[in-house]
């Protein structure tokens, strides 16, 4: 797999994830034996918790009151496995990312981190319903010198505008994905970038029971964003797509 120049300040990511593992365990007051132990099992736990507690209907609750610590450790173990694929989608934020930036689904905080650290980004808003990644990766931001440029809130603002709207691994968690999209198309600013990417897919054993994969559901999502946005070709090798604010005639 290729390997890409990295900017002078991502070396941080390339060496340590962005101090991730020391993080996790400064924050939750781990052990590292036992945090290794709970990053190990954080896919599996995740989806024991969608299968026996998940419900479309109570979506929003599960994610910003049950899941807990347990998110933290299955986002933690992905990022950590999944590197070369992170690593090139920070590529991506790199080239594209500017102005105000909205992080929408945050999670651990990678990409808003990678974000604050581009010289061309004035401030990135981290949003996530779980109350316990805003804390976490506010902490983060604290340890990292970037608590002036990171801020942070439990929904997406409304009737605020971004240059650069960024979410990773979320919209398959939504019932409705095509509806977020076009909240997204509404806030960008006129020739603002969006830089995405999703998995509507269960996983052969039902690994990821709180994702949506209703054909109807994924076609609409598609049409729509084929009609609202056009892609921009970029040449890493990752699961993220970025795409231009666009109003057909």
């Amino acid at each position: 797999m290729v390997k890409y120049p990295a900017p002078a300040f991502l070396s941080d990511y390339w060496q340590n994830s962005f101090n991730l593992k020391q993080h996790l365990q400064k924050f939750l007051h781990l052990d590292a034996e036992t945090l290794e132990n709970k990053l190990a099992v954080g896919q599996e736990e995740m989806a024991e918790l969608g299968h026996k507690d998940f419900d479309w209907d109570t979506a929003t609750d599960f994610y910003r009151d049950q899941v807990g610590e347990i998110y933290l450790f299955e986002l933690g173990a992905w990022h950590l496995e999944q590197s070369q694929n992170i690593e090139n989608t920070l590529h991506l934020i790199v080239d594209h990312a500017q102005g105000r930036v909205l992080d929408f689904g945050g999670g651990i905080g990678t990409h808003a981190i990678n974000a604050a650290l581009c010289p061309q980004v004035e401030q990135v808003i981290f949003c996530d319903l779980n109350p316990i990644h805003n804390d976490f990766v506010r902490y983060r931001a604290e340890q990292m010198g970037l608590s002036h440029k990171i801020s942070f809130c439990l929904e997406m603002p409304e009737k605020e505008t971004f240059d650069t709207i960024i979410s990773f691994d979320v919209l398959e968690h939504l019932s409705d994905p095509t509806q977020q999209l076009l909240k997204f198309h509404e806030a960008l600013t006129p020739g603002g970038k969006t830089i995405l990417n999703w998995y509507f897919f269960k996983g052969f054993n039902q690994d990821y029971p709180f994702h949506v994969d209703d054909p109807q559901i994924v076609e609409t999502f598609y049409r729509t964003l084929q009609s609202k946005f056009l892609e921009i070709f970029h040449p890493y090798y990752c699961t993220a797509r970025c795409y231009r604010k666009w109003d057909s005639v």
